[in-house]
């Protein structure tokens, strides 16, 4: 099992940047490919971004493009989320995930691990 503890998450007016955190508590992430996904109120979990093992390869989701950037640290044991011009409809509960692939992957079903997810508030 791994402890994926998300953080960073908080009340933001919109246009506004928050950086999202995710770590192991007491493991590497590095061999895993991380994702993020979000729950919007009332929506089903979407795909956010994905990226490789070395943060050389990444994906992401059409609605963020341009506005999001996912990196992990040269340890590779934090994932980072750096969310810019924040809109109202990013509002939502934010998880980071673990799979034990090389592949990046956009289906929730894919991945291994959660977090308990990150409560993101955009307000207008």
């Amino acid at each position: 099992q791994i402890p994926l503890v998300e953080s960073g998450g908080r009340l933001v007016q919109a246009g506004g940047s928050l950086r999202l955190s995710c770590t192991a508590s007491g493991r590497t992430l590095s061999v895993f490919v991380m994702g993020w996904f979000r729950q919007r109120p009332g929506k089903e979990r979407e795909f956010v971004t994905s990226v490789s093992w070395n943060g050389g390869r990444t994906s992401y989701a059409d609605s963020v493009k341009g506005r999001f950037t996912v990196s992990r640290d040269y340890a590779g044991n934090t994932v980072y989320l750096q969310m810019d011009n924040l809109k109202p409809e990013d509002t939502a509960v934010y998880y980071c995930a673990a799979r034990a692939s090389s592949f990046l992957s956009s289906m929730a079903s894919d991945y291994d691990y959660w977090g308990q997810g990150t409560q993101v508030t955009v307000s207008s």
